[in-house]
């Protein structure tokens, strides 16, 4: 089943939508990492709402999802290039979580939680958007809670993750000078009665053609999202050089070596004392802080 994300635009109404569907994608974060069954389902969900959104913006960047918590989800990250590739992991405290299953709700793992939106443009300055998280919500309705309250703008998001496939879909109310909120009323209500296995199971316009083949519904070219790390030994050496010089020497000391690895793809870097040397030569090195 191949990865695809549909556009579509309303022609008699100001509402836009999408229609994304995840599976060598998904599989390919889930290969990463040995996640708890708990938490496949809710990191599905929450890198199709990204592969959604990041392309409902359309910049030229990366936009990145977090949510943190105090319970047993830690962290939950998906971050999504303007190029279509996505990468997610996740941080999580094995002994608590034991204590859930896969009927939990993500506000239930991550306990007192906040989600963060950040986009960061590859030209200008990046923006980050917060709000808090209320028991019992899902990732669709902390989305939606973000996207109305921060953003002013109504969205609506319909997400399903089962069997090594993510998807969902998302509408969207432009600004319009007319009152059509009985279209969009309309158009929501349909959309609602979307199941979670025809997104899963159909192609994206299949779905799309029996919600709205009667409300003049024009496609765009579809994209193919992809995974990809945009990790590389020059970030990972940027990140040691926020480090203080003396902390990174007591770990060469300790360990003849600094190692790290990428959460994201599981890639290991390696850095010897001539390595550490050239990176902070030239640099003035001992006034950075670990982040």
């Amino acid at each position: 089943m191949k990865d695809v994300l549909e556009r579509f635009l309303f022609e008699k109404a100001p509402v836009r939508g999408e229609l994304v569907k995840l599976d060598a994608t998904y599989k390919e974060v889930l290969a990463r990492h040995n996640y708890p069954l708990v938490l496949r389902s809710r990191l599905g969900e929450l890198m199709a709402a990204g592969a959604l959104l990041s392309a409902m913006l359309k910049f030229d960047g990366t936009l990145v999802m977090q949510m943190h918590g105090t319970g047993a989800l830690q962290l939950l990250v998906v971050e999504v290039t303007s190029q279509n590739t996505l990468r997610a992991t996740a941080r999580w405290d094995a002994d608590k979580i034991a204590a859930f299953d896969e009927t939990s709700s993500i506000a239930e793992l991550l306990g007192r939680g906040r989600f963060m939106i950040t986009i960061d443009p590859t030209v200008g300055e990046p923006y980050q958007g917060v709000v808090g998280m209320e028991v019992g919500q899902t990732v669709a309705q902390i989305i939606e809670h973000y996207m109305t309250h921060s953003e002013q703008l109504d969205t609506r998001l319909w997400l399903a993750c089962e069997d090594g496939i993510a998807a969902g879909m998302m509408l969207q109310k432009m600004p319009a000078q007319d009152d059509l909120e009985n279209t969009w009323d309309h158009l929501v209500t349909l959309a609602g009665t979307v199941k979670n296995e025809e997104l899963l199971q159909l192609e994206p316009r299949e779905t799309l053609y029996r919600l709205f083949h009667e409300d003049s519904a024009r496609v765009f070219d579809p994209a193919t999202p992809r995974f990809a790390c945009t990790c590389s030994r020059e970030r990972v050496g940027g990140m040691i050089k926020l480090m203080e010089r003396d902390e990174v020497d007591e770990v060469l000391a300790e360990r003849g070596h600094v190692h790290v690895v990428c959460d994201f793809c599981g890639k290991e870097y390696e850095f010897d004392p001539v390595d550490i040397g050239a990176l902070y030569a030239g640099s003035d090195a001992g006034h950075g802080t670990v982040q």
